[in-house]
Parts: C-alpha cells; structure tokens; sequence
C-alpha cells in the first residue's frame, strides 16, 4: 500500500477519496491552499501539508515521500499543470478527478511527449472516468465504431462550489460558447441544444435528455479509440437543477456520506448496423469518483496498466476487469463484464 497525496483534500470529492484511500490501506498525504482547512478535517494519524499551486518548491516538499498524487481541486484549468509538473518532478503518478474539457484536453496536448515513462491519468473520475471505461469495455474487440453516444441519467444534480467554480471557468474559456466532437474533432458552437427522449434501461425507462450536453468524455474516448462522433446527453431535470439560481450542494443521507442522487450512464456504440450497449448504475455522482479514483492509483502502484504516458481510463487499464472491481459501488447491465 501507499503513501497517496491528496490535494484538495477538504474539497467534497476530497474527503471522498481521502476516505477510500484509508478503507483500502493507504496513507493518504492532505495537501492543498488552505492550512486551516486541511486541519478542520484531518484526523490525529494523518499528515497536512499545505501547498499553493502557483508555489512549485512548496509543491515539491508536499509530493516528498509519495508514491501518487490524486489531484480533486478544481478549477483544474489553474491546478492540474502545476500538479502535473510537480508529479513528473518527484516521478510519481498524477490523476485527477477533472471534468473540465478544456483542462482536460490541455492535459492531453501540453504533458504527452514530456510524461515519457510515467503515468497521468486526468477526468478519472465520474464525468470522463466511468463513461471512457464503459465504452472502452462496450467496443470489446472492435477497433473503430461510427458513434459513440452518453447518456447520463441522473435522478438530481445538487452542485458542489467546485462544480460550479469549474464551470464558470470552463465558460469563461469558451467564450460562453458550446462544445461538442463531431467529425473527428472539438467544434465550438453557438447552436441550442436540442430536447430528446433517451430510453434508459429499465427502472429508469423513456427520460426526457439534453442532446449535446458535453462532458469530459468528449475528450477522453477520442484519445485512444478511433471513434469520430461521440454524443453526450443529460437528464432534463438534472441540467435543470445544475442551472436553477441557488443551486444548493449535496447532502448525505447515509454513513459514507453520499446524498441520495441516484445514476444511470447508458453507453451505445454503432458501428455500421451493428450496435453494442451497456449500462452502469449507482449512487452520488461525487462518491463515486472516489473508488474510480483510488482503483486507478492502485492499479498503476502495482504495475497494471496497459501503457505510459498521458492516458483516458480505457487507454492505461483494462476495462472491463476495472469496472467488475467497482462491484461494490456499482451495478452493471452487460452480462459478460459481471461474472
């Protein structure tokens, strides 16, 4: 086991992953800007190591000693390269739980060729994570398919201010336009989005979606798989409740701390007439890119992963034997990847 460095450690999804890490027998390091903050919420065993982002060498003392850093602050448009960096200076692994698609895809183009033998994984998490994994595991032995199509069926979404701090950055940096891939590429966009039906697999059936509601997968699953349309849909009510004025943040309703959102990712693939699906579900959109998170620390710590370098989910582990390891978090709908 680890010693696994935290920054954002007090964030939401932080105390997600600082809580996987010690059920699975890691030493999780709590880094991250704010001293009192790390302090309020570190416990009498556990090391604070304060660090700005903007400061390498404060950086570089509070990576010393770690095995992996999991980065969980955002806006990852101002965290995720300087963390990156300080990851390939101590030479040790970086994944963060990003959905940002502009920090995404800076990851991708600026750290390729410099990551060389090391491992960075970014959006291994619920946006980019899960849906990459799931369509990874759906193409099977395929090498290219026509489209690959998201669907993100959730019950509520309750936004952390990270959610909505990444966000505003994320239409900052776009210029309030829209972004969608299509033809092969990221194509900004002014158009509206169109209102559809999406039938989820039963409980959750016929739901009312929003087409072309990018998330990161638009920059994770072309990374790795030659695939020229991928299409994300949201459940109406959930974008509704991310929009609505005084969006309140997720309140838990049970003793890991998740609050009672439930979800659904149904993933389609095409290739020609062919077409192969599968779906995932389960509860809290935050928790649960807490064992994503942490299986792919401890995955890349033991020397299974399928490659080095900048890399989607799909792309560094096997996919379907990750998702059966989420059994405890998740319910899958394709037979084969249940056994």
């Amino acid at each position: 086991m680890g010693r696994v460095a935290v920054y954002g450690a007090y964030g939401h999804t932080g105390r997600f992953v600082v809580a996987e890490l010690r059920e699975r027998g890691h030493v999780p390091l709590l880094l991250g800007r704010d001293r009192e903050k790390l302090l309020a919420v570190a416990q009498p065993d556990l090391e604070v190591r304060p660090a700005a982002v903007d400061d390498p060498a404060a950086l570089d003392r509070a990576l010393a000693g770690a095995d992996a850093v999991i980065n969980c602050a955002g806006p990852f448009a101002t965290t995720a390269a300087p963390l990156v960096e300080a990851a390939l200076r101590a030479g040790i692994p970086y994944v963060d739980v990003a959905a940002e698609i502009e920090a995404n895809a800076d990851t991708f183009a600026h750290f390729a060729e410099r990551a060389g033998d090391k491992v960075v994984v970014p959006a291994m998490a619920f946006f980019g994570g899960l849906g990459d994994l799931l369509v990874t595991a759906a193409m099977g032995d395929w090498t290219a398919a026509d489209e690959v199509h998201i669907a993100y069926g959730l019950s509520s979404w309750h936004p952390t201010a990270g959610t909505l701090a990444a966000g505003a950055v994320s239409r900052q940096r776009r210029d309030d336009r829209r972004v969608r891939y299509t033809g092969g590429r990221l194509e900004y966009h002014d158009d509206a989005l169109p209102a559809l039906e999406w039938e989820f697999p039963a409980p959750l059936g016929p739901q009312d979606v929003i087409g072309e509601f990018s998330m990161a997968d638009i920059v994770t699953v072309p990374t790795h798989l030659d695939v020229p349309e991928v299409r994300t849909y949201m459940t109406a009510k959930a974008a509704a409740d991310l929009a609505a004025p005084g969006a309140t943040a997720p309140s838990a309703v049970d003793e890991r701390g998740r609050s009672a959102q439930t979800f659904v990712v149904d993933v389609v693939v095409r290739r020609g007439a062919e077409e192969r699906r599968i779906s995932a579900a389960g509860q809290d959109i935050y928790a649960i890119s807490a064992p994503l998170a942490v299986e792919a620390v401890a995955r890349i710590l033991s020397g299974r992963t399928r490659a080095t370098g900048v890399l989607s989910a799909g792309a560094a582990f096997d996919a379907p034997d990750f998702l059966r390891a989420l059994a405890p978090h998740l319910s899958l709908s394709q037979p084969a990847l249940c056994r």
